[in-house]
């Protein structure tokens, strides 16, 4: 099987491309910019382009796909040469789907936590030694790939974006997997740039579980009220499974999850997390993964790579980091670190720098996200607001949308860096969250 990827360095496509060269297909791909890690992990399979750029001469009659990244534009010579040519053209959800027809498909969907979800249940099941596919969008410890793609397994697990498949392509990823079994763990606004309004992004959802497949399975979280109306008003026949958040206590620092079988201590904490755990435990069943084997796998799980990750300091000091820059994940964020650390001084950091963040209309939805810390402090680029040719923001505006006061409010890395110079790492407890790195700053110093 020859196949050819167009913008083979992102993050999602570099990963399904090791994974085919590891299933003995031959890979080759182009891009105009490849960026670590991708960059060395291609390298390593050999299959990292030898030159950065378009090449439609690449584009020949004997490739069997060609997968389609979001990167490339709808002009990109490379596709429109696969177009002459009469190519089958695949966008990245697409190709997964022809590549799990055959198998069992799990699908994790939801505005938040479906990375986390998706990663428990693999920690679990690759504790217990049961082999499945996957794909997955974080890196998880013991797990060298990303995607996993082989003739023989049952199952695949996949984690459902509600993003657009490709330029080409501008339906939800989710919508391409058709699940077996799925779970949808909650829906909160986000991708404002593509999704106008509120209705029209539940609307990804409605037809996520309107896709499942008759007689499937979908596991839900009965706390969000936007997940009941949708899952309440479906009219395609599945098995519902409802969860909730279980119960739980944190003694000396350390959570314990109350369970039939006793408290059981985790390397996690948060309700949200515990809310996740409860979704995972709930699709392990569906695999045939028992409740006693579940608890004993999930104790030694220590999170998704950014998902309230502790990062490792020279001074010793507390520190985590969070992917969170959507609304809904940022509260989730605050909630557990406050509940978590409640005698210690906390620090609190946000970087707004995706379109829907720096939206002026939804900015709204962060109202009270910062509440409960000690020192709260937003940054934000004027540079990148210009690069996205959108309109400037006042810091008067990020403090009146997030409704907090006290809130100090960043525009330039210089003075956000020296700010941070200021502070005493080894007293107190810091949760840095964002998709960037708040202007090149190092967070292990």
């Amino acid at each position: 099987m020859k196949t050819h990827f167009i913008a083979i360095g992102g993050s999602a496509m570099h990963n399904l491309a090791i994974a085919l060269k590891d299933k003995g297909y031959q890979v080759t791909g182009s891009d105009d910019a490849i960026f670590e890690p991708s960059k060395s992990r291609l390298e390593k399979k050999g299959i990292l382009p030898q030159e950065m750029g378009w090449f439609p001469e690449k584009i020949t009659a004997d490739i069997d796909a060609i997968i389609l990244g979001m990167h490339a534009h709808q002009d990109n010579p490379e596709l429109a040469r696969a177009k002459e040519l009469g190519l089958k053209i695949y966008s990245y959800p697409e190709y997964l789907y022809e590549q799990s027809k055959n198998k069992t498909r799990v699908v994790i969907a939801g505005s938040h936590g479906k990375t986390t979800i998706t990663s428990m249940i693999l920690h679990v099941l690759n504790f217990h030694q049961k082999d499945v596919d996957f794909m997955v969008g974080a890196q998880l410890e013991g797990f060298d790939c990303m995607v996993k793609l082989t003739q023989d397994n049952d199952f695949m697990v996949l984690e459902g974006d509600e993003y657009l498949s490709s330029p080409i392509d501008l339906r939800s990823k989710f919508l391409l997997y058709q699940p077996n079994i799925a779970l949808m763990s909650g829906i909160a606004w986000d991708h404002i740039n593509v999704f106008k309004t509120f209705d029209d992004y539940i609307e990804q959802f409605r037809k996520f579980v309107a896709s499942i497949t008759p007689g499937g399975v979908l596991v839900y979280n009965e706390e969000d009220t936007e997940v009941v109306k949708v899952v309440e008003a479906a009219e395609n026949y599945f098995r519902k499974i409802p969860y909730k958040t279980p119960e739980y206590e944190i003694s000396n620092g350390k959570v314990y999850l109350k369970t039939e079988m006793g408290d059981v201590p985790l390397s996690v904490f948060g309700a949200h997390n515990l809310l996740n755990m409860e979704g995972a435990r709930h699709i392990c069943r569906q695999l045939g993964i028992m409740d006693e084997d579940f608890y004993e796998a999930i104790m030694s799980f220590k999170g998704a790579s950014k998902r309230l990750e502790k990062v490792e300091r020279a001074d010793k000091g507390t520190l985590y980091k969070d992917f969170a820059h959507a609304p809904s994940k940022v509260k989730a964020a605050v909630k557990a670190f406050c509940e978590q650390f409640k005698k210690e001084k906390k620090y609190g950091f946000l970087e707004l720098h995706t379109y829907s963040s720096l939206n002026p209309v939804f900015l709204e939805q962060y109202d009270h996200a910062m509440d409960g810390l000690d020192e709260a402090v937003v940054f934000y680029s004027e540079d990148a607001l210009k690069i996205k040719r959108m309109d400037p923001i006042s810091p008067e505006l990020i403090k009146e949308k997030f409704k907090n006061e006290g809130l100090r409010v960043f525009t330039n890395a210089e003075e956000l860096h020296a700010y941070w110079e200021t502070l005493d790492k080894a007293h107190g407890v810091f949760l840095m969250m964002s998709s960037g790195n708040f202007g090149g700053l190092d967070l292990t110093k």
